[in-house]
């Protein structure tokens, strides 16, 4: 009953975020309080048990592979100063100061202080990728919060272990640096690990050695066992084990290649551990630990590490760097804390109160404090800011054309008068020539290449319509961007071929095939070509009609919402139209 309350109502939880746009975490982090803590129906610890620790650090170290095959270093481009200063001079500072703001403001002895403060240095995947999720930010901003989440989120927990290391070597009556030797060389040995299993996947999938129903479940096997290793040779290295694993994959080529697929699947499984792991951790908290996150000390070492500890880290270690200002204040204040805080806090607690450290009581309260605050403060913040500072898209739903043709340029210039951004993107420069001389936004190139990912920033876009005259050619592009777009969201102009009786089309498609089965790629383009033109209609009351019922003498192509969405007219014959809608049509020149 646990097992099936904590996954159902983790994934309930993201659903209901997005319906109501709000942060997921903030929504799977009240779920978790409010049937453990609050009302008591569960304590997945307890039903759980020795299980409990084992899980949650497998499904870490899942989310982090996920994590880091998503990494490329093309992303890079133009960003890698600023990164690579975030990752080592940022995380440095913010180490240091964090810790001398657990000392001097929580109250924390210093031994403490600076393993909880190499602790608080990690953002991580788990909580930074729903946030971009649904923050839309610009692609600069948004990789370099993406690279430091995820190249941080181990290197957090190796700080708090090497302080830790420091405090037992150095409480000795007789201690050498050489001691600090072994901590060394487990850490590397650990990334050794990662990347020797890295590569053997990467080049058995190459090989195909594994048949393609095996790829996702060996991969999946992979990563558990690379993770168990990293963790048989020093506690807290398995994490780091699994993102050199990740980002060996993301470097060789033929992983994309050959198991691209594992991405979406590892894709999904990352959401569905993030949520459960989420609801598990908070469920599992005690009345007491929350009553003490109330309490100044608690309270105003958060508020130091909101508006003085990550803004000094990132401003000082991105000094000459390509970042803008506006840029490194947005970074400088996104920075909120999540499952590896949590679970790692709680390990270090029980060994310090092992070790004779009574106060270690509190950095549980203090770490939920400082995961719930700035989950909230910054689940909430980062659309409202990233738009004040221009770094997010503020306009209505864009389009991305694929084929640059009479109608599709036709198209796209009346739709960015109206003030939708609209993308073509077409392999031949000379077909692009027109829209670009229409000031129409373009990409000459490949869109179903992986260098398209890292030329075109898909921000302001929502919508995909495919539009050239080879009809196998728009169905490959509208199935390799449904994970992307949705597939609501995805459209395919049908071609001559195409023509069809009604009950030959099969219904699930028809939301996907645009216009009318007489609007086909040839016959629209010679429309325009005759002298047809794009014209709009004001709706003056709300009405759901058929589109053979329409006094527009021309063809439906897309309905202008007042709220500044667009929807596209497509096989099925009824269309949706309220007060203050914009009927967009192709007729006949009058």
């Amino acid at each position: 009953m646990s097992i099936v309350i904590v996954i159902s109502l983790g994934i309930f939880s993201q659903w209901l975020a997005w319906r109501i746009q709000w942060p997921s975490i903030v929504i799977m982090s009240v779920a978790g309080l409010l049937i453990g803590p609050i009302i008591g129906l569960i304590n997945p610890q307890e039903a759980l048990g020795d299980l409990y620790s084992p899980i949650i650090s497998l499904a870490v170290a899942l989310i982090l592979f996920e994590g880091s095959t998503s990494l490329d270093v093309r992303e890079l481009k133009g960003i890698s100063k600023s990164v690579s200063r975030i990752v080592t001079i940022g995380t440095f500072i913010a180490w240091i100061s964090g810790s001398l703001a657990a000392h001097f403001i929580a109250g924390l002895s210093l031994e403490i202080a600076f393993i909880i403060g190499g602790l608080f240095v990690v953002t991580g995947p788990t909580v930074i990728i729903p946030l971009l999720r649904q923050a839309k930010l610009t692609s600069r901003v948004s990789s370099v919060l993406k690279w430091e989440g995820i190249i941080v989120d181990p290197i957090g927990p190796l700080l708090a272990l090497f302080a830790y290391e420091i405090i037992k070597i150095t409480s000795l009556e007789s201690f050498s640096y050489h001691d600090f030797i072994p901590f060394f060389g487990d850490a590397l040995l650990a990334v050794i690990v990662g990347i020797v299993i890295g590569i053997i996947v990467s080049f058995l999938a190459g090989k195909g050695w594994f048949p393609e129903y095996l790829k996702s479940p060996i991969t999946f096997c992979f990563v558990l066992i690379c993770f168990t290793i990293g963790e048989s040779i020093m506690h807290e290295t398995g994490m780091l084990a699994v993102t050199v694993m990740g980002l060996t994959l993301a470097r060789t080529k033929k992983y994309v290649h050959s198991i691209s697929g594992i991405t979406h699947f590892m894709e999904n499984i990352s959401v569905m551990l993030t949520s459960t792991v989420f609801i598990l951790l908070t469920a599992s908290l005690t009345r007491e630990t929350i009553l003490e996150i109330f309490t100044w000390p608690i309270l105003a070492f958060v508020l130091v590490m909101l508006f003085v500890v990550r803004p000094l880290s990132i401003w000082v270690s991105t000094i000459g760097t390509e970042m803008t200002v506006k840029e490194r204040t947005l970074v400088g204040w996104i920075a909120p804390r999540g499952i590896v805080a949590l679970t790692v806090s709680g390990y270090f607690a029980g060994l310090l109160l092992e070790d004779g450290y009574p106060n270690a009581t509190v950095l549980t309260s203090l770490t939920l404090a400082l995961v719930f605050i700035t989950v909230c403060a910054h689940g909430f913040s980062i659309g409202p800011i990233a738009k004040k500072l221009g770094l997010a898209n503020t306009e209505s739903t864009g389009v991305v054309m694929v084929g640059a043709s009479s109608f599709s340029i036709a198209l796209a210039k009346h739709l960015k008068e109206m003030g939708t951004p609209v993308l073509i993107t077409d392999t031949s420069n000379s077909r692009l020539d027109e829209a670009n001389r229409l000031g129409i936004a373009t990409y000459n190139g490949e869109i179903l290449s992986e260098q398209s990912e890292f030329d075109i920033d898909m921000t302001p876009y929502d919508i995909i319509l495919s539009m050239t005259g080879d009809a196998a050619y728009n169905a490959l592009v509208c199935q390799s961007y449904i994970p992307e777009f949705g597939y609501k969201n995805i459209f395919a102009l049908p071609n001559k071929t195409q023509k069809a009786q009604d009950n030959e089309i099969p219904h699930s498609i028809k939301a996907n095939l645009l216009f009318g089965k007489e609007d086909t790629f040839t016959e629209l383009n010679k429309k325009i070509n005759i002298g047809y033109t794009i014209k709009n209609f004001e709706i003056h009351e709300k009405k759901t009609v058929q589109k053979d019922e329409l006094s527009i003498n021309g063809s439906p192509l897309c309905i202008k919402k007042k709220n500044g969405n667009i929807v596209f007219v497509t096989f099925k014959e009824k269309l949706n139209l309220d007060v203050g809608d914009q009927l967009i049509a192709l007729v006949l020149k009058e």
